[in-house]
């Protein structure tokens, strides 16, 4: 059973920061591809960045490219998101999300269904 466990978020000032953990378990870490998506309110879920099952690649979405940074530790089976400079319109509820994909690379697991995600934290950054 696979289980992904968020933690962080908060509030936050513009041009502030913000670092996100989700920790997995309950399979093995790093036969899987990766990443972050984020949900507004009143808007369509986004993907935010992404991963590759070996952690060498990563994708980010135009939106937050120089701006966070995604990034995998196998040795303690955590996923995390540096948030840096963060606007107002990063203002959502952030869900980490996995999917068996070995020697995938980020681009190509930006394009999967993901199958196992996260419970959601929730960043507010005003202005």
């Amino acid at each position: 059973q696979v289980q992904l466990v968020q933690s962080g978020g908060g509030s936050v000032q513009a041009g502030g920061s913000l670092r996100l953990p989700c920790v997995a378990s309950g399979y093995t870490y790093n036969y899987y591809c990766m990443g972050w998506f984020r949900q507004a309110p009143g808007k369509e879920r986004e993907g935010v960045a992404f991963i590759s099952s070996g952690g060498r690649r990563t994708s980010y979405a135009d939106s937050v490219k120089g701006r966070f940074t995604i990034s995998r530790d196998d040795a303690k089976n955590t996923l995390y998101l540096q948030m840096n400079s963060l606007k107002p319109e990063d203002t959502a509820m952030y869900y980490c999300a996995a999917e068996r994909c070995i020697g995938c690379s980020a681009e190509y697991c930006s394009r999967r269904v993901f199958g196992s995600w996260g419970q959601g934290t929730q960043v507010t950054v005003s202005s």
